[in-house]
């Protein structure tokens, strides 16, 4: 699915939107229209009456937030479009305040309607909006048969006051460079990218690149819930989207209605651990990837495990040295598109022949496949323009939840540990413990340590050989959930439902559809 967003370089969690929306673009899906309405669009569905309570605000100052009533007109032929005012600043609520974009796409059994399922791809930093507006791929039809999808693009991402840090070709750069730097001195240029692009951040864009955190983007879930009327929230947070929707339910433990949180975040983990266990998590996904070649018979890789991986961390390493020409007028594939067109096709078993492709291209010296693959994966079009903001919202978010980072001096101490955990990506995962230091922001909220004491059951989905988000971090934050409840899919790719399991499938659709709270434990 296409979740994720630039790894080790710009931010180690993943989101699942891009991979899926990256796939659906190289079968010939392109809607990337912009959020107005069109001359054969409906009229929008009629509004569900709200719910008792559902406006009560948490306190007298946001009561202006919490009674506003949302104005749904036709966009993107079929689906319904909005705005959601919030302020910047949730601890001065009368100052400035800032529109939210909001998608639909409404239920289509109405009749039968559940109610509003809000959603959350990833990222951080991926539109919400586009995530609701291809609901047809991610959910099943028994899901979009009885809600309303609803899709939000957070603050400082989408059309939600996007935040800015570098122009196009300085991002196509930033992309591009050798997310393992191989001297000292290639080491402080690495850092040096890093700060030029936090610095723009602050620099290309207003006060609300200091209120971007998951904490303020979770309050913000909350004032929606009471714009829909619902006077308890049923979310499905994917990626990323799962460490806002338990950070929502620990803000708001009583307004917790039903939540999956599929392909988990531990929160209670700091970014070095995390980027440790994200790269083990890759190297897991890339050697199951190479031991299904090697078990097919013939692989181009090589005849067996070790030699199919030291011929794909050859090629990288001859790509390091000498780029790649492609078809894409005249552009060349560097060593960092080389790693993200690589990782880029691990999220989901099924893209798994568009990486042979890629490779087999590359290892006969065209690069343009990989290529293709990490412009996708960083939302970047055919023209040079980049489609969304992702790449540059996810560092500026990430560092604003957790600003911690190492001088660069002090990544090779770092090396061997993570080596150890991923031979591959070891080095690049270790390089990103860079990714914070320089000028940024501080958040103006603490981050809450998650327990959501009080809350309703909540759902929590992790998948056994997930790239982005190994499977131990499911784990845990079901446990840390006071209410969580585990469900486990025995597979690859990153995150668990509609990915060809029906014991997933239907333990989810039965929670959200009728509130059956699956087994905790439950083995699939």
């Amino acid at each position: 699915m296409k979740a994720t967003r630039l790894v080790a370089g710009l931010v180690v969690v993943a989101l699942l939107a891009t991979v899926l929306f990256a796939a659906l673009q190289l079968v010939g899906n392109d809607s990337d229209g912009p959020l107005v309405g069109g001359a054969d669009s409906q009229a929008p569905a009629p509004t569900p009456s709200a719910q008792p309570g559902s406006t009560d605000p948490p306190t007298p100052e946001l009561a202006e937030f919490y009674s506003q009533q949302l104005e749904w007109s036709p966009c993107r032929d079929g689906f319904e479009c909005s705005t959601l005012t919030v302020p910047v600043d949730y601890q001065d609520p009368s100052g400035d305040t800032i529109e939210l974009a909001l998608l639909k796409d409404p239920a289509d059994h109405p009749d039968d309607r559940v109610g509003s399922l809000v959603v959350n791809p990833g990222g951080p930093g991926a539109p919400g909006t586009s995530y609701a507006e291809n609901s047809s791929f991610a959910f099943r039809d028994v899901i979009r048969e009885r809600f309303d999808i609803i899709g939000f693009d957070p603050r400082g991402t989408g059309d939600s006051d996007p935040v800015d840090c570098l122009s196009d070709s300085d991002l196509d750069a930033y992309v591009a460079r050798d997310p393992d730097p191989d001297s000292p001195e290639e080491g402080q240029e690495f850092e040096q990218g890093n700060r030029a692009l936090l610095q723009g951040c602050v620099a290309n864009s207003d006060a609300l690149v200091g209120h971007v955190s998951t904490v303020e983007a979770a309050r913000d879930m909350d004032v929606l819930r009471a714009a829909l009327g619902e006077s308890q929230l049923t979310y499905f947070g994917a990626s990323y989207g799962t460490k806002l929707g338990s950070t929502y339910a620990d803000l708001f433990p009583d307004k917790v209605g039903r939540l999956v949180l599929d392909g988990a975040v531990d929160p209670s983990i700091g970014s070095r651990q995390l980027n440790v266990e994200q790269a083990a998590g890759f190297e897991v996904a890339l050697r199951s990837y190479v031991q299904a070649c090697v078990d097919q018979g013939d692989c181009f890789l090589g005849d067996s495990l070790d030699e199919g991986l030291g011929t794909i961390q050859g090629l990288i390493a001859d790509v390091d040295e000498q780029s790649l020409p492609t078809s894409l007028g005249g552009r060349e594939l560097a060593v960092g598109n080389a790693f993200y067109g690589l990782v880029a096709p691990l999220y989901n078993r099924d893209y798994w022949p568009l990486l042979d492709q890629a490779l087999q291209q590359a290892l006969d010296g065209d690069g343009t496949t990989l290529l293709r693959l990490s412009d996708l994966y960083s939302s970047r079009a055919d023209d040079g323009t980049y489609t969304d903001n992702s790449a540059e919202a996810i560092l500026a978010i990430n560092c604003l939840d957790d600003p911690y980072s190492i001088p660069a001096d002090q990544v090779p101490d770092q090396i061997p540990e993570f080596e150890k955990a991923s031979p591959t990506f070891g080095r690049v995962f270790a390089w990103s413990l860079t990714n914070c230091e320089g000028v940024h922001t501080r958040a103006s909220e603490p981050v809450p340590v998650v327990d959501a004491p009080g809350a309703a059951p909540i759902v929590v989905v992790g998948t056994t050989r997930d790239p982005a988000t190994p499977y131990q971090w499911a784990v845990h934050l079901a446990d840390q959930l006071q209410s969580g409840v585990l469900i486990t899919r025995d597979g690859d790719g990153h995150t668990g439902y509609n990915a060809g399991n029906d014991c997933v499938d239907e333990a989810v659709e039965d929670y959200l559809i009728d509130g059956t709270v699956p087994p905790d434990g439950l083995d699939c």
